[in-house]
């Protein structure tokens, strides 16, 4: 109570005399005036002569107010979504991108939004816009379009820090979207074509190469039994007759060929 008196001085406490013997004098119609319902998501940081009173919040509920010496302002606890806009960043590696955000944050020291920061919503919002740039700037666009989470967190980390001397506490950041220049869309997508096509030879020639080693382990087999070579044949001439071919290509044995070409030449 002296540190009260001697903050607000002699002449404090006779305007709030004054004021309670006029809440006295005019009552019960001044005490219409004088309270004021707080809703449960709200708090007021209410002033006195100037000064804080009580320095915390008051509510919810019911709180008396003094005519003439007492103002308030009511402070909204409840989470505020913030839409960055669309922000024009040059990456690391020097490619132009628009990148939009969305920030969730809320008041958790209702004095400390009143006293400490003109507008904190406004204030809040300018910091987001800045810090999204500065961080995204010192990204490379492969690290932009891969790691969002995890810059996203780096963010929420940066505003959460400086904006807690205001009382606000950021939830969470998110960027929803990262757009880049159409040219660099199609060197990307011909970047990711050409990737593919080298990845589908390099399938495509390992398949050849164990195509060959199973041929060349069957053809060991099969020389080592000309019954089971004819078998083969069989086995395709009754493959090619069930798909209702016209024609028939019977394949003749390389020995016999190799006989009249013996012959021939010994004639």
């Amino acid at each position: 109570l002296a540190d009260r008196r001697e903050g607000i001085g002699v002449c404090g406490w006779i305007l709030i005399s004054l004021s309670f013997l006029l809440v006295l004098i005019t009552f019960p119609i001044s005490i219409w005036a004088c309270i004021k319902v707080i809703r449960e998501y709200e708090r007021a940081v209410v002033f006195r002569l100037g000064r804080i009173l009580s320095k915390k919040a008051k509510g919810p509920g019911l709180i008396l107010i003094l005519p003439c010496t007492d103002t308030f302002i009511k402070v909204d606890l409840r989470t505020v979504t913030c839409n960055i806009p669309p922000q024009e960043i040059l990456t690391k590696d020097a490619v132009t991108a628009r990148v939009d955000g969305v920030v969730y944050y809320r008041i958790h020291s209702a004095v400390s939004a009143v006293a400490n920061a003109t507008d904190v919503h406004s204030a809040t919002f300018l910091l987001a816009q800045t810090t999204l740039r500065n961080v995204l700037g010192t990204q490379s666009l492969a690290q932009l379009l891969a790691g969002r989470e995890e810059i996203a967190h780096s963010i929420q980390a940066i505003l959460d820090s400086a904006t807690e001397q205001w009382g606000i506490k950021v939830a969470r950041v998110e960027i929803k979207d990262v757009r880049i220049p159409v040219a660099m869309q199609r060197a990307m997508a011909a970047e990711a074509e050409a990737v593919r096509e080298a990845r589908a030879k390099i399938v495509a020639a390992e398949g050849e190469m164990n195509a060959s080693k199973a041929l060349k382990q069957a053809s060991m087999v099969l020389a080592e039994s000309p019954a089971g070579l004819q078998l083969r044949y069989l086995q395709t001439l009754t493959t090619l007759a069930a798909e209702n071919n016209s024609t028939i290509v019977f394949p003749l044995p390389i020995n016999m060929l190799e006989s009249f070409g013996q012959k021939n030449r010994g004639g």
